[in-house]
């Protein structure tokens, strides 16, 4: 699966696993965009490990609650390398609250990250792949959409809320040749999973996992670019768990 000539956009992609999607796609011939809201440091780091595959690669700063920033974010994009033909949505956030204590801005931040960030980012790129007629939108949902978590509940409803998004805005745009889906990661080995389980915690859950292990962020490579791919060009408005069949739904 080969990405020659292609430019892809992969938002919170200065860590985790948007560093891994980022680096997929540039391995596999992708010029890419290298989003992130802050730490430009680790943006910097990602965008010259990228190059470094011989491709071109630029950082593209914006936080993607924001429509202007979205908005120049893509245009800057486009302006540099030329269009955007893969946009991977997967800026997210995760601070851990009981709903008894959770406050309104921490509900709005995590909604307006995981979910409305997700619907910016679609709504800025879709007129440039619809004028081409090709486009292909994967989103980086979560284990979470399907089943709750005690301290949650924002986090969930987010992620639940990008499948219901995905699935219509697939028939939006199904006319036009783009497609839209979802990757439904389970714990995942990054910072996210530490900022509400210590070491201990998070290495039990793994004793408990079918495949005796968490993912990696490089687990979410291989789909992601299968779902960018043309051999997933008549696969749209999907959700594709990738948890090593710890949750089956």
């Amino acid at each position: 699966m080969r990405f020659d000539g292609k430019v892809v956009l992969v938002t919170g992609a200065e860590q985790g696993i948007g560093r891994a999607l980022a680096l997929g796609f540039a391995s596999h011939g992708a010029s890419v965009a290298i989003n992130y809201p802050a730490a430009p440091d680790k943006a910097e780091a990602v965008r010259a490990a990228a190059a470094a595959h011989g491709v071109r690669a630029i950082a593209a700063p914006a936080d993607v609650r924001y429509a202007d920033q979205v908005a120049r974010m893509v245009a800057e994009v486009e302006r540099q390398l030329g269009r955007i033909d893969v946009l991977v949505n997967n800026a997210g956030i995760y601070p851990r609250a009981y709903v008894v204590d959770m406050d309104e801005q921490t509900w709005d931040d995590v909604l307006g990250v995981n979910l409305k960030g997700t619907f910016l980012c679609c709504r800025a790129v879709a007129p440039g792949m619809i004028a081409r007629r090709y486009g292909r939108i994967v989103t980086i949902a979560s284990t979470m959409s399907f089943m709750g978590r005690a301290r949650g509940a924002h986090y969930g409803a987010s992620k639940a809320g990008l499948l219901g998004f995905t699935r219509s805005f697939a028939l939006e745009v199904a006319p036009y040749g783009i497609t839209v889906n979802c990757i439904a990661p389970g714990t995942t080995n990054t910072a996210q999973p530490r900022y509400g389980m210590t070491e201990e915690e998070l290495a039990e859950v793994a004793r408990q996992h079918p495949m005796g292990r968490i993912a990696e962020p490089e687990d979410m490579v291989g789909p992601a670019l299968f779902l960018a791919s043309d051999y997933a060009a008549y696969v749209s408005g999907q959700v594709l768990p990738v948890n090593g069949g710890a949750y089956f739904h």
